[in-house]
């Protein structure tokens, strides 16, 4: 039955509208639309399987009708009111692409349709706009990347233990995460074998069973993936992601790859990325974790979207295509500022250095960082042991702030544990702006088949309060690629490419700069067990021995994207 209820604010409600698909099944929406005034409109699709009742979607809803436009919100399938089996992603291309089908032939729809949302209601946009629909003008997808395997399913070949489990059994238990919270998530994590979580859960996920079985970037994520078409996606995209957010490299990925192989002249000059010091949510608050970014931090997403659909489903000339393609805050001062390209034409790639430690430096015993190459050093050393892993401290996970707290907190407590190297500059002699893509060049062996490293880079303030400004990983056995694995040989020296993602921030004069180095980060990534044997299958861990080496042959380092000043 669909109910028809208006509203004093001027809008008018119709729920529950079923939409059938190609193959029969029907999903539901829920349609606000302007009341009052003539149409036909532009309209603005959600697709959701959070629940199109969600009260974000109804306040998001009231405002664009009031700015002129319809708002349809549905269930993807599967999912609350919608018909049929929900299996995430792989129904999302030609549902999406039939919805804006349907959308574009209502009397009520003038012909130009845009999409809305964040997270999985923005990867739902680029599978839609794969498809060619006549009918839509835009996307505007918030939080999402390039390919699911390298975020959020995976890092570097970890697996992203936090956010795969509790989003994987919130999905077959209801409504916007209700029902998980009965789970003792710390005895969850720890969990073995892995691939038995779930049942020893009592739960039956068979999504998150394949994503166990596919551990490399294979044909099962190549079918999921944003970055291998580009070229079928001919519409202007508007992006926005957080510093914090499990996305910033994957929405400048996109970025990148729209500009170059989007599939239209229109698309390819026509892409926009605002990045802000936010967790995944991108939060109007002034903090993310326990880092506060200030007053200036907040800006009006919403008003910047509302500009992006006037100019495109409207014709409206605002301007905003002719704005640069870049807006990023720049942590450490908490300035927003206009860029033209990705990485900063401007940009000054810098090496800094490992070293062995010294007195000059604040943590006696620990290693130094500098621009200056090292010579003959020894290595440093420090024991993985699974059964005791270095803990997650903030940093990029998902989405359950209160299992897994994301953003930015003091790492002293993580940093002063035995098995992390901390590496720490001299105080920077005048501000030193770090914006764009960061890397480690780790040269390190083990004495096991396989393990991890991670690598953390932190602000040190003059007081000692150690701000983590992005991390990564990396499994040994996908040192090369991570569509292939290759285990190691115990004792050799690789040198392991770790990707931080990016970061934009001014360490301030008297500042220091930082680099941890581990081997594990949890539960936001499942413990590599160190035995070399087929993933998620072992209950045996192994104590894994390793060595960081920077000498003249091994120059351990940290590469940082430096800014120019003025």
């Amino acid at each position: 039955m669909v109910l028809n209820i208006f509203r004093p604010a001027g809008w008018e409600a119709r729920y529950n509208v079923k939409v059938p698909m190609r193959d029969g099944v029907r999903l539901s929406c829920d349609i606000y639309s302007p009341r009052g005034k003539s149409g036909p409109f532009p309209v603005l699709l959600v697709r959701t399987p959070y629940d199109n009742m969600h009260e974000m979607f109804v306040e998001a809803g009231e405002f664009f009708v009031q700015h002129g436009y319809v708002y349809v919100i549905q269930d993807v399938r599967g999912r609350n009111d919608s018909d049929g089996e929900f299996y995430p992603w792989v129904n999302e291309f030609n549902d999406g692409h039939d919805t804006i089908e349907w959308i574009g032939a209502q009397p009520w729809c003038d012909g130009n349709v845009g999409m809305h949302g964040i997270s999985y209601l923005a990867n739902v946009q680029w599978y839609a706009a794969m498809l060619g629909s006549s009918y839509l003008k835009c996307i505007v997808p918030q939080a999402i990347g390039d390919n699911l395997h390298d975020s959020p399913f995976y890092q570097g070949g970890a697996f992203s233990l936090g956010l795969n489990v509790t989003w994987a059994f919130w999905a077959g238990e209801g409504r916007v995460w209700q029902n998980i919270d009965r789970y003792n998530w710390p005895q969850l994590f720890h969990a073995l074998p892995l691939k038995d979580m779930a049942k020893m859960a009592g739960k039956d996920v068979k999504f998150l069973q394949d994503w166990i079985d596919h551990p490399d970037y294979d044909d099962y994520w190549k079918a999921l993936s944003v970055k291998e078409r580009y070229e079928d996606v001919k519409v202007p995209v508007l992006q926005m992601t957080g510093w914090y957010d499990i996305f910033p490299a994957g929405v400048l990925n996109n970025f990148l790859g729209m500009r170059e192989k989007g599939g239209s002249e229109l698309a390819r000059n026509n892409q926009k990325v605002v990045v802000g010091p936010w967790t995944h949510f991108l939060s109007t608050l002034t903090n993310a974790g326990d880092g506060d970014f200030g007053r200036d931090s907040i800006i009006d997403l919403r008003e910047i979207e509302l500009k992006w659909y006037d100019h495109w489903l409207k014709g409206v000339d605002n301007g905003i295509e002719r704005e640069p393609p870049l807006r990023i805050l720049v942590m450490g001062t908490n300035e927003w500022r206009d860029e033209h390209e990705w990485p900063l034409a401007r940009t000054s790639f810098t090496p800094y250095y490992f070293h062995s430690g010294g007195a000059a430096n604040s943590y006696t015993g620990d290693g130094v960082l500098s621009t200056q190459a090292p010579g003959d050093e020894p290595p440093d050393r420090y024991d993985y042991d699974p059964a005791f892993p270095t803990p997650t401290l903030g940093g990029s996970p998902c989405c359950r702030n209160d299992i897994i707290p994301p953003g930015a907190f003091d790492q002293r407590e993580v940093e002063a544990r035995n098995n992390i190297l901390v590496y720490t500059s001299e105080p920077v002699q005048e501000d030193l702006e770090v914006t764009g893509p960061i890397i480690v060049k780790l040269h390190a062996s083990t004495d096991r088949l396989d393990t991890d490293f991670t690598a953390k880079l932190t602000d040190v303030h003059p007081d000692g309060y150690s701000l983590n400004l992005c991390d990564g990983i990396i499994r040994g056995r996908y040192r090369e690629s991570t569509e292939y694995q290759k285990l190691l040989e115990p004792g050799t020296v690789y040198e392991f490419t770790i990707d931080l993602w990016a970061t934009s921030n001014l360490f301030l004069k008297g500042h220091r700069i930082r680099v941890d180095i581990a081997s594990s980060n949890f539960p936001h990534f499942d413990r590599n067990p160190n035995t070399g044997h087929k993933f998620a299958e072992d209950a045996e861990m192994q104590v894994a021995h390793q060595q960081v080496f920077h000498d003249g042959a091994h120059p351990s380092q940290i590469i940082l994207p430096v800014i120019p000043r003025g």
